[in-house]
C-alpha cells in the first residue's frame, strides 16, 4: 500500500487535542474523517506527536496508508478541499510518497516547539488564544538565563505531569532558548522527544524568572528537586506551537522553520 506524509498545520482551539478521543473531535479523527470522504476507506493516521487540547502547529507530521497512489499534491488540495467542508481548522500543508520504512513517530531524530508570550498591561484581542497574556513585564535575558539550566541530558521529573505515561523522566533537551521582539517573547525548545506538559512546564516556570520570583539556580535547583512541587504554574495551552519533525536525510526534514521516544505510549506534548 503506497505511504504518503503528510505536514499538517491547525488551529487546535476546538479540539481535544491530536489524537483521536471519545470525550470530543480531535485533529486526528478530522484527517481520517477526510480520508474516508475522498476515498471510502478507513485509515488510521499516525502522527510524529500528540498535542494537547488547544496546542497549536505548523509542522505535525503524519504517515497514512492508502490502497492506491495519488499524485502528492492532488492527494493534498482534495483532502484540504474536504477538510473545508467540514468547516475544519486543518490543512494539509504538503503531500510527498513516502517509503514503507518511514514512519511519522519512530523516523523522527528531533522535534521542535514554540511557546510564545505577550508581555504587555493590555488583554489580548487578535492574539487571544495564540499566544499567553502576561499582563507583567517580563524579563526576557533572565529567563533565557534561568533556561539554560535546563538544558542537556536530566530527570526531568519536576517538569512532567503528574498523568505523564512515560516509562522514564530521562530526557536530553538540546535547545531552550527565550528572545523578544516588542511585546513578542518566544521560547523555542528542541528535542527528540518531551514529556507531557513539559514545555508548559518550563514557560511557566520560565515567567516566574521573568517576575524575578526564581533566578537560574532556583531553576537548576527546581530541576534537581525531581519534585513537580518545585515546577512553576503550567502555562495555558494557547501560546504553544507545534513547529517542526525532523528527519534523516533520506526522508528530508519538513515542516516549517516543530525519549528518546515515549516507549510504547508515544511523542507527548
Amino acid at each position: 500500500m503506497p505511504r504518503f506524509k503528510l505536514t499538517v498545520e491547525y488551529d487546535g482551539t476546538p479540539y481535544v487535542g491530536w489524537q483521536r478521543q471519545d470525550n470530543g473531535h480531535s485533529v486526528q479523527a478530522a484527517i481520517e474523517a477526510a480520508i474516508l470522504k475522498l476515498t471510502q476507506e478507513a485509515v488510521v493516521v499516525r502522527g510524529a506527536g500528540r498535542t494537547d487540547s488547544g496546542v497549536h502547529a505548523l509542522g505535525q507530521v503524519v504517515h497514512a496508508d492508502l490502497s492506491r497512489f495519488w499524485v502528492p499534491y492532488k492527494l493534498r488540495n482534495a483532502l484540504n478541499a474536504h477538510l473545508r467542508m467540514a468547516g475544519e481548522k486543518v490543512s494539509i500543508v504538503e503531500a510527498e510518497s513516502a517509503p514503507d520504512s518511514f514512519d511519522a513517530r519512530f523516523s523522527a531524530l528531533r522535534r521542535h516547539y514554540l511557546y510564545r508570550i505577550i508581555s504587555r498591561p493590555a488583554p489580548l484581542a487578535i492574539e487571544a488564544k495564540r499566544a499567553w497574556w502576561v499582563s507583567k513585564d517580563l524579563d526576557h535575558e533572565a529567563m533565557h538565563a534561568a533556561a539554560q539550566m535546563l538544558v542537556g541530558h536530566h530527570d526531568f521529573t519536576t517538569f512532567r505531569s503528574a498523568h505523564c505515561q512515560a516509562k522514564s523522566p530521562m530526557r536530553t533537551l538540546d535547545r531552550l532558548d527565550v528572545t523578544r521582539s516588542g511585546e513578542l517573547i518566544e521560547i523555542r525548545a528542541s528535542a527528540q522527544s518531551f514529556l507531557h506538559n513539559q514545555i508548559r512546564s518550563f514557560a511557566g516556570t520560565l515567567k516566574m524568572a521573568g517576575e524575578g520570583k526564581m533566578t537560574p539556580l532556583d531553576v537548576r535547583l527546581a530541576l534537581e528537586a525531581r519534585d513537580r512541587a518545585a515546577c512553576g504554574p503550567v502555562a495555558p495551552p494557547d501560546g504553544l506551537y507545534f513547529m517542526q519533525v525532523d528527519y534523516p536525510a533520506d526522508d528530508a526534514s519538513v515542516g516549517v522553520d516543530a525519549e528518546e521516544l515515549l516507549e510504547d505510549v508515544g511523542h507527548q506534548e
